[in-house]
């Protein structure tokens, strides 16, 4: 069992999923079910996955749920990509979590190359 807390891609994951949430609140009431709803979804199942994962018996299940944390961070790279394209927030917010998110995503994925 790994201390999920101590991990730095699930603390900036945490991080960026309070950004989302923060965003969110600048986009249009019309997107609430739609892109909002899914955003956020994706921005928690990120270090939710990853604290699952850690709690899993072995490296082989934990290594399961990065890989899921994983897809989640590169669809939330893709709502992010579209919220930038339909100039729903400045472009430079979404730059920089687009950002963040592909750190994160990079974290994620040497970690589970050091944990096999």
């Amino acid at each position: 069992m790994h201390n999920f807390e101590k991990l730095i891609f699930w603390q900036r994951s945490i991080v960026l999923a309070k950004n989302i949430y923060i965003i969110c609140k600048e986009i249009s009431n019309d997107e609430k079910y739609g892109l909002i709803s899914q955003i956020k979804r994706s921005a928690v199942s990120i270090p939710s996955n990853i604290a699952e994962g850690s709690g899993r018996n072995g490296n082989k299940e934990f290594n399961h749920f990065l890989s899921i944390a994983l897809g989640s961070a590169f669809e939330l790279q893709t709502q992010l990509i579209l919220i930038k394209e339909l100039n729903l927030l400045p472009k430079e917010k979404t730059i920089t979590l687009l950002n963040e998110v592909s750190e994160i995503q990079r974290m994620i994925y040497s970690f589970k190359n050091n944990l096999k």
